[in-house]
């Protein structure tokens, strides 16, 4: 957005006191407008608004393939009223999804997403953007008292993720990660197992993930900007790019907007890691990238002297797959994905927890888990602090892998240590009027 429209957040701000009423709506959505005759009361139903609204903000809307315990609008405890994307296409497709869901024609629909976190009805988000948009979109939210369900990943870089910590702690609003798999029986039980010493003393984590984005520039030409859609809104806090349909549709593979597969599927299964070896709050204190001998991959070394590899064909030779996680331990093994697990030896796959072992958070199914968060104003399983941890270790890799050389990491002071390069690689310049 120009710099011409930085009193929009001024704006937002006033919006998040009582003081903002020049647009009013209901509290709550009659129970008829649900199709559920009252099967809901409405001091029990929230109502929700979607930023984002392609493939996957569409799935986590209204549920699909990739979101296996269906979507948000399917919930009767959820009216989504309003969908916002800069894209016109998708306005229009998710506005058709919810007024057929709905059997009405009243979903607004906005291009612009403080018009959307101006309205005092929506007490719940769905985000679902790319992932530069994540944190500047999270921390709004909180500005504005809305609770937020946050496709991940959950930042391009470690500071954005520690600013958006803060501010949820501030605001005291809800956050959940959309890391699906802390609300999947398999992966709890696989870090249970680890947790409570049925492998023994864990050595080594071998994770199953891509690598970095495969641009680190963006050098493509420019073409003309398609009608249909809002460039520099799209764009947001990256440096200035000239529109080409390559960066729209390919977003995940250029540094600029991404950090690869190391935070797209990194956020999933280096979270099941920090998990397992209970680093949640916590991490690792050396990366150590491919040096072609002693490490020939990816290393991270924790203050137990656990090792966590990224090493996909590792995981593929020893347990048969090559997106998930393995706990390799003194006595026994546990691998991990989605959504089975085996055990080495077999009958680990069969304990049953005694009651005073340790037992993780446990949910139905993620989207279930953030509204009863919402509900009782605790914290989900993948709450900011959880996420915060955990795409950090995937920013600690990607640092890692740009400049070349082991790194020495405090996870208490969350900097590196005696190293000036690095530590200015947690940050990354927004461009104006953007910033956490």
């Amino acid at each position: 957005m120009k710099a011409t429209n930085l009193n929009r957040r001024q704006f937002l701000n006033a919006s998040a006191r009582a003081t903002m009423t020049a647009v009013a709506f209901p509290a709550f959505v009659p129970a008829a407008a649900l199709g559920r005759g009252g099967a809901v009361a409405p001091s029990e139903r929230f109502v929700m608004g979607c930023i984002g609204v392609g493939g996957q903000g569409t799935r986590g809307m209204a549920g699909g393939i990739w979101a296996p315990e269906g979507g948000f609008i399917g919930r009767p405890e959820i009216q989504v009223v309003a969908v916002c994307d800069v894209n016109a296409h998708n306005r229009e497709n998710a506005r058709r999804i919810v007024n057929e869901k709905y059997g009405n024609q009243d979903c607004a629909t906005y291009h612009d997403f403080h018009e959307l976190l101006a309205r005092q009805d929506i007490q719940v988000l769905l985000i679902a953007t790319g992932e530069r948009w994540h944190p500047l979109l999270s921390l709004a939210a909180a500005q504005a008292g809305k609770d937020t369900y946050c496709e991940k990943p959950t930042s391009v870089t470690i500071q954005e993720a520690e600013a958006l910590r803060t501010a949820i702690g501030r605001y005291g609003t809800v956050y959940q990660a959309g890391t699906q798999q802390r609300s999947s029986q398999a992966f709890r039980f696989a870090c249970e197992l680890v947790r409570n010493g049925y492998i023994g003393e864990v050595k080594e984590v071998i994770v199953g993930v891509g690598g970095p984005p495969a641009h680190k520039t963006c050098s493509l030409p420019a073409q003309p900007v398609p009608d249909w859609l809002d460039y520099d809104l799209w764009l947001g806090p990256p440096p200035w790019r000239p529109y080409n349909a390559a960066y729209v549709g390919s977003w995940m593979a250029y540094r600029d907007f991404s950090g690869g597969e190391m935070t797209n599927w990194g956020a999933h299964h280096f979270d099941i890691a920090q998990w397992g070896l209970g680093m949640d709050g916590s991490g690792p204190v050396e990366i150590i990238p491919p040096d072609g001998k002693e490490f020939p991959v990816l290393t991270y070394r924790y203050a137990s002297g656990a090792h966590m590899i990224r090493d996909p064909q590792r995981l593929q030779r020893e347990a048969g797959v090559d997106n998930g996680v393995m706990f390799t331990g003194t006595t026994g093994k546990v691998a991990v994905w989605r959504y089975a697990l085996r055990t080495w030896p077999e009958h680990l796959a069969q304990v049953k927890l005694k009651p005073n072992e340790i037992h993780l958070h446990a949910a139905d199914n993620h989207h279930t888990d953030f509204m009863n968060a919402v509900r009782s104003r605790g914290q989900p399983g993948a709450n900011i602090d959880v996420a915060c941890g955990s795409i950090t270790v995937c920013h600690l890799g990607n640092i890692a892998y740009e400049l070349g050389r082991p790194l020495r990491w405090d996870p208490a002071k969350e900097e590196f240590v005696n190293d000036a390069e690095a530590n200015r690689m947690r940050f990354r310049q927004m461009r104006s009027p953007w910033r956490v």
